[in-house]
């Protein structure tokens, strides 16, 4: 399988791209809180029809989940008082991005710690013709393994891996790859990136 980056419109379009998801990272003010004694109000800035909001315990099981319907701001009421005391996080899943806020409860007191928020920004991919293009923004340099598969058969378990590697120590990170045998099956690409996994099939 052949692997190669090109100097071209696709380099220009990812730098502009990172220069907009860098510009949304130095965003803090993307949520406000608003807590009393019975309700946190949660209000979200710039959310999109089908972002995906959860609150997760510290083990990363889901807690609440809900698809956001509307695009613009976002607010709700949440009694976060009656969860056990514990380390907790608002995670916002965009098409590009996740957002953490984390709050711990204690004696029923809920706790926001804003210095602990991250934002992490994943792997993107995209087919053109036969080429297949990764990018990520990867501020804290974490390492992104790509995976990929080819079968004659994406959805049965005979998948042979024809391409592997792991890029680190860079904050962006562009691989294009050629493709070939589209007429004789199917790819399977797996990123994984800071304990989370990517999965795109391409037919």
């Amino acid at each position: 399988m052949k692997n190669t980056f090109k100097h071209s419109k696709k380099g220009f379009l990812m730098v502009t791209l990172f220069a907009t998801l860098l510009s949304f990272a130095n965003d803090a003010s993307f949520y406000s809180i608003k807590n009393d004694v019975a309700r946190t109000a949660l209000t979200l800035k710039h959310v999109k029809e089908g972002n995906l909001l959860s609150i997760k315990d510290n083990n990363g099981v889901i807690l609440y989940k809900e698809s956001i319907q509307k695009s613009g701001i976002y607010t709700k009421g949440f009694d976060l008082t009656s969860l056990p005391d514990g380390f907790y996080l608002f995670e916002l899943e965009k098409d590009l991005e996740i957002k953490t806020i984390p709050f711990s409860v204690k004696s029923s007191e809920v706790i926001f710690e804003k210095e602990k928020e991250k934002s992490f920004f994943k792997p993107y991919t995209r087919v053109k013709g036969d080429l297949l293009l990764v990018s990520q923004l990867s501020l804290n340099e974490a390492p992104l393994e790509i995976n990929i598969y080819f079968s004659n058969d994406i959805h049965s378990n005979d998948l042979e891996l024809i391409h592997s590697e792991k890029i680190a120590n860079t904050k962006t990170i562009q691989k294009i790859f050629k493709l070939s045998g589209f007429e004789k099956g199917s790819y399977k690409v797996i990123c994984s990136s800071q304990g989370r996994e990517f999965v795109k099939i391409i037919d």
